[in-house]
């Protein structure tokens, strides 16, 4: 049995990830459509940006610098208003208490009645794709940070300090969910189309002919619940 967003009193988010392009590639058609219907969206980029390029010519610095212009660039394709970055280094990411920390302050900033982020386990079951360390660092902080370092007063005194007060999310979407999947997020043509159009704005990262590739993968991801291209999730109800 699927699910489809159904609760009306869910109104935020907050998407939390290691990378520009991240999220674009797992949940932007879901980023588009919660927008479309009236959400606050917020994304927050762990890393940097200072890997990811086989040109010679290329120095982290600039390389950071061109990563964060294109993920404002892909935000503002979807809609959103903010995104923050803890520009932690690039590749080096671990799920540290630091992270955790920073995060969680991000939670309480926004209080964000959803959190979307990449599974902090590795998936061994696609003979394609390993995964990539930081994608699992940020979603294991990230999970940490909402329970229990956001909604507890007692750790981290300091940032009642910041005037950042304790918050609790309801609900947590672990990306694309595998077997477990049972959240899915139908994608209408327009959250699809601003999904590609957001993935093309990395352009350092992505080579033009993605779209294809892009429609094709969130086809697939919905046939198996009987549905057309969908976005699915590993979803938590916390009390």
């Amino acid at each position: 049995m699927t699910e489809q967003i159904s609760d009306p009193s869910l109104k935020s988010a907050l998407v939390v990830v290691a990378h520009a392009d991240d999220a674009e590639y797992g949940c932007s058609g879901t980023v588009a459509q919660l927008i479309r219907k009236g959400w606050e969206v917020t994304y927050v980029l762990c890393t940097d940006g200072s890997k990811g390029s086989d040109d010679l010519e290329m120095t982290q610095q600039k390389l950071s610098a061109i990563r964060h212009a294109e993920q404002i660039a892909a935000a503002k394709i979807l809609g959103l208003k903010t995104v923050e970055f803890l520009n932690y280094p690039n590749s080096l990411l671990e799920p540290s208490l630091d992270l955790r920390k920073d995060i969680a302050r991000m939670i309480r900033k926004h209080k964000p009645d959803v959190m979307i982020y990449n599974s902090p386990t590795r998936d061994l079951s696609n003979s394609g794709y390993i995964g990539h360390p930081d994608h699992m660092a940020a979603a294991e902080a990230a999970l940490s940070a909402v329970y229990s370092t956001a909604r507890d007063r007692l750790t981290y005194p300091d940032l009642l300090e910041e005037e950042y007060e304790p918050h609790k999310v309801a609900e947590v979407w672990v990306m694309h969910g595998g077997e477990v999947a049972k959240h899915v997020v139908e994608l209408e043509e327009q959250d699809l189309v601003k999904s590609i159009s957001a993935l093309k704005a990395h352009f350092s990262q992505v080579s033009q002919e993605v779209g294809d590739r892009m429609r094709e993968w969130k086809i697939r991801s919905g046939k198996p619940h009987g549905v057309g291209p969908a976005e699915t999730y590993k979803l938590f109800k916390l009390d």
